[in-house]
């Protein structure tokens, strides 16, 4: 009965403040809806130069289909190198193509041609996915003009040997980045709400002054914590939902595996991540302090999950780092159920190392919060 009556006590100082339902309203509302599109890493629009040294039907229609492309923004034709390199420095183009004067007379005669790309490289994955984009265009091109025989006649053998790749795209065979980064953006929503609010909890008792009276009362630490981890576990999968719902009206995306699967992974990280908030609150004397130490964790957590970079591709030291950060393995655990059509088998890894952040998380946040009772 006074677990309950503290519950209760909690839910009614949380919407006693008027901005909290309407964040818990909003905020997921933006995230699916902005944060998609804002996290994209599909590169779109680059600025084209062309320069002709050819002036051939060749060089002409290679020009068009570069035009032609999504992924480019034909600025236009340039005289020379200098006057292209002079545009790319003021940003207005990332990737100048020249073709040398002779290019159609080489392919027709030794059915290849040299092509110079120039890609601004500031941003290395940008560049990396123009030189992809650029060199898929032209070998298209190229493979084309063999098929219609333009190549040297000797070499018309390439025509026939030429073969195909037909890739199989699974889990998102549309290809749209989107689908793999709402599972981490509804993640992310659980990180932020249910790790920052709990950090002003106990600090904000200590402040207001009526943590002494807490400790002077029959109420058992045992208790108190959980009173405290309850409401923000309940808000949590709340929330869940309702982005879950968000992403399905709005995107036409729903989890492939499990809901129920979904929801208790979601009970534990969400426990997990308040656990900590309380622990960080327990060790803080002041709320701008707790704010601070919870904000460099969260950062932290957010850098080191696989949300925007893959762990495959950091550097061995950080990959094990990356085995003490729940928050990857709670993503891992979404992405399986709503890409993958994973089982709750499937991801036992992930659930047992939940679990044992939960309990050892739980675990600190009680007796931290006793040793405040001495």
């Amino acid at each position: 009965m006074m677990l309950l009556n503290l519950v209760e006590k909690e839910f009614k100082q949380l919407l006693r403040n008027a901005f909290l339902p309407r964040m818990f309203l909003l905020m997921p509302l933006t995230m699916v809806l902005v944060f998609p599109y804002a996290a994209n890493q599909e590169v779109k629009r680059l600025g084209l130069a062309v320069i002709d040294g050819d002036g051939s039907a060749s060089s002409r229609r290679l020009t068009e289909k570069l035009k032609a492309s999504s992924h480019f923004d034909f600025v236009g034709q340039t005289s020379d190198l200098t006057a292209a390199d002079e545009e790319m420095k003021h940003g207005t183009v990332d990737v100048v193509l020249e073709m040398p004067a002779g290019f159609e007379r080489d392919f027709a005669n030794m059915g290849k041609t040299a092509v110079s790309v120039s890609i601004n490289a500031a941003n290395a994955m940008k560049a990396a996915m123009a030189q992809a984009y650029v060199t898929q265009i032209v070998n298209g091109y190229a493979g084309e003009l063999i098929a219609e025989g333009h190549a040297f006649p000797s070499d018309t053998s390439h025509a026939t040997r030429a073969s195909s790749i037909v890739p199989r795209f699974l889990f998102n065979p549309s290809l749209d980045y989107k689908n793999y980064m709402i599972p981490a953006i509804v993640a992310m929503l659980l990180v932020l709400v249910v790790g920052f609010l709990p950090t002003f909890n106990i600090v904000g008792e200590k402040e207001r002054g009526t943590i002494e009276q807490i400790n002077v009362s029959p109420i058992r630490p045992a208790v108190f914590i959980f009173s405290k981890l309850i409401p923000y576990w309940a808000i949590g999968l709340f929330l869940l939902g309702y982005a879950m719902l968000a992403a399905w009206v709005v995107h036409g995306l729903r989890p492939t595996g499990s809901v129920g699967v979904i929801f208790l992974f979601a009970s534990l990280f969400v426990l997990v991540i308040s656990a900590l908030a309380l622990i960080v609150s327990n060790h803080s004397s002041t709320t701008q302090a707790a704010a601070f130490l919870m904000y460099f964790f969260l950062v932290v957590f957010l850098l080191m999950s696989g949300l925007l970079t893959p762990i495959s591709s950091m550097p061995q030291w950080a990959q094990w780092l990356t085995l003490l950060n729940p928050f990857r393995f709670f993503m891992e655990a979404m992405r399986g159920l709503y890409l993958k059509g994973c089982t709750l088998a499937d991801l036992a890894p992930q659930l047992l190392a939940l679990c044992a952040f939960a309990l050892v998380f739980g675990s600190w946040a009680l007796l931290s919060y006793r040793k405040q009772t001495k």
